[in-house]
């Protein structure tokens, strides 16, 4: 695979007021610390719709699918690319084929006529997209190598959590940031830094993405450290926002929401005036970045709070492991 840019996955930007409690029983559990920059190259099950041709006819317009449906199965075939859609209608003769779509969350059959163009190929007349690209940041890694990623799940349209039926991690290195400021996050530019993925992908939740580093990862250049709690109170963020190594910073939390939420069970504030200065704060790319408090991990940063970047939500590393049990 050649060498290229990655989009970046896009950070759910949300603010409310949570309530607070003092704190979280932690897990007696020890993980490897994170902390490293990743490029992700995600395999969802289904195809998500982009567009719909805008010729004199559209059969899947016609049909009643709309961009943000999923397709995911055309005739009984299974879908995860365009290419699917091409091999599911290879042979057609006549008449409709059943295609089978989630759309706002809900399993909906529709019988599409396809349309053949002037070089005899079948069409539905839709655009696809192939999976997902982007950079995020791995939060641990357990000693059997699986590990936990972005806090957060990896979707199209932030609406569901679709399945991950393949893909690859890559190391990455960081060569640029784009700041964030008030009403408009920043970025962090990745580059892949060798063909070869470092680990592949299993699963998709939504306190996370899932993988498998690979055998020959060496484990022991990571740090150990226990799982613990999470309290108001200072901490560290672990990431990386330049090149390949990681920089622990100063960040508080300020508040934190009962265990049962999902992935946003802290408030997080970046005190560190370095990282302020670098990022402006919390940037996409940083998600999944490592929240140490008391020398143990307690959790992941997840979001950041469009009006504000130096503040955002934070995902109690518990919940991260549950999924993992």
């Amino acid at each position: 695979m050649k060498r290229k840019l990655l989009k970046l996955f896009s950070i759910l930007l949300i603010i409310s007021a949570l309530p607070f409690i003092v704190g979280f029983k932690g897990a007696d559990e020890s993980v490897y610390l994170g902390g490293f920059v990743t490029g992700f190259d995600v395999k969802l099950k289904g195809a998500y719709v982009l567009a719909l041709s805008n010729g004199i006819y559209s059969p899947s317009k016609e049909a009643g699918i709309v961009c943000g449906d999923r397709v995911m199965s055309v005739n009984g075939t299974e879908i995860t690319c365009a290419f699917d859609i091409s091999k599911a209608l290879k042979g057609y003769k006549s008449g409709s084929v059943t295609v089978v779509i989630t759309h706002a969350g809900e399993t909906v059959i529709k019988e599409v006529t396809p349309r053949v163009d002037l070089s005899g190929r079948c069409k539905l007349g839709l655009f696809v997209r192939d999976g997902l690209e982007g950079v995020g940041t791995v939060t641990f890694v357990k000693t059997d190598g699986t590990f936990m990623s972005l806090g957060h799940p990896v979707s199209d349209d932030d609406s569901a959590v679709p399945e991950v039926v393949g893909g690859n991690i890559y190391r990455c290195s960081v060569y640029g940031v784009i700041k964030g400021e008030r009403g408009k996050a920043g970025e962090l530019k990745g580059l892949m830094t060798g063909e070869k993925p470092i680990g592949k992908l299993v699963g998709n939740y939504p306190q996370g993405l899932v993988g498998k580093l690979n055998d020959d990862f060496k484990l022991e250049n990571l740090d150990k450290i226990e799982v613990g709690e999470g309290k108001m109170g200072k901490a560290e963020l672990i990431c990386c926002v330049d090149g390949m190594m990681t920089k622990s910073y100063s960040i508080s939390i300020v508040k934190a929401d009962l265990k049962e939420k999902t992935d946003k069970n802290f408030v997080i504030k970046v005190n560190d005036k370095e990282l302020i200065s670098l990022t402006g704060g919390i940037v996409q790319g940083m998600s999944g970045s490592p929240i140490v408090q008391d020398g143990k991990l307690v959790g992941a940063v997840t979001h950041v709070f469009i009006n504000d970047c130096s503040r955002g939500y934070g995902i109690s590393a518990q919940n991260m492991l549950k999924v993992m049990k």
